[in-house]
């Protein structure tokens, strides 16, 4: 598949008669062996192509707008929310989280509500504590991204429910990126944090309920070679050193990291 070459490939899919819909029946035709799992191999290659088509409609900007008015995302959900480790079902997850990914890309405060609306920083959280490496990268890059854009960050700090959420599970992946690191997932992590020192009761939350991992130089070999992503983990850290001058995040929540190894579960997300 050449797709990438094709700069107006998305406006042919969205305005040929006929196409949508067929590429969306080749995803609703697997719904029936998502649970229990029993697809194969070649019915997942077929949906995740059509999803591979999908993305490229949500990534242009001609017809990013009207992809999200038809709630096309919506048809992902199910995949998302799948559970089965086979490959297949792996690649699917994947897939799907390309699209979300491609929308979230963009600095759009529309695509942020309509994330926020279909509930998608819970999936993802989901996804960040039991996925493949690849997913829990995807997955942590869309949370960051919905974070960057003021409503966003607003939604997630809204609440101590929905704060503590978000910090346990990023907490739970360092506990497992210091068992096995990844530098390429690490950085979304670190970024995750830093944006969430940007509101001062995340801040405040945060200067209790860091990983010491990341305070105590576990990642100094990782990082070693990318002198960026040290900079901004050192940035994060000077960050949570000065001094308060807020009180801390109302609200009880979970100790940070959970049990050893263990992903926080994700609950419905909360409206500001």
């Amino acid at each position: 598949m050449k797709r990438e070459t094709l700069n107006n490939l998305a406006p042919l899919l969205w305005y040929s008669f006929g196409t949508i819909a067929a590429l969306l029946q080749e995803i609703v035709s697997i719904y029936p062996a998502l649970s229990p799992p029993t697809l194969s191999a070649s019915a997942a290659n077929r949906a995740c192509n059509a999803l591979a088509l999908l993305q490229t409609v949500a990534a242009h900007p001609e017809t990013r707008t009207p992809f999200l008015e038809a709630e096309i995302p919506s048809y992902l959900f199910p995949i998302l929310n799948t559970t089965s480790e086979a490959k297949s079902f792996e690649y699917l997850r994947l897939t799907s989280l390309g699209v979300l990914g491609a929308l979230a890309k963009v600095d759009d405060t529309e695509v942020v509500k309509f994330l926020l609306k279909k509930e998608v920083i819970p999936l993802c959280l989901r996804i960040m504590g039991t996925g493949s490496e690849l997913s829990k990268t995807v997955a942590t890059f869309i949370v960051h991204k919905i974070m960057l854009d003021e409503v966003g960050l607003q939604h997630i700090c809204a609440t101590p429910e929905c704060f503590f959420e978000v910090a346990n599970v990023l907490a739970n992946m360092v506990v497992a990126l210091a068992e096995q690191p990844s530098t390429r997932l690490l950085k979304h992590v670190i970024h995750c944090y830093i944006r969430l020192t940007d509101d001062p009761r995340a801040c405040a939350g945060l200067r209790t309920h860091l990983p010491e991992a990341l305070r105590n130089g576990t990642f100094d070999n990782c990082l070693r070679d990318d002198p960026v992503a040290k900079h901004v983990l050192q940035k994060l850290l000077d960050k949570l050193a000065s001094p308060a001058g807020e009180a801390p995040h109302p609200g009880p929540g979970p100790a940070a990291g959970g049990r050893h190894g263990e992903p926080a579960p994700a609950g419905p997300s909360h409206t500001p």
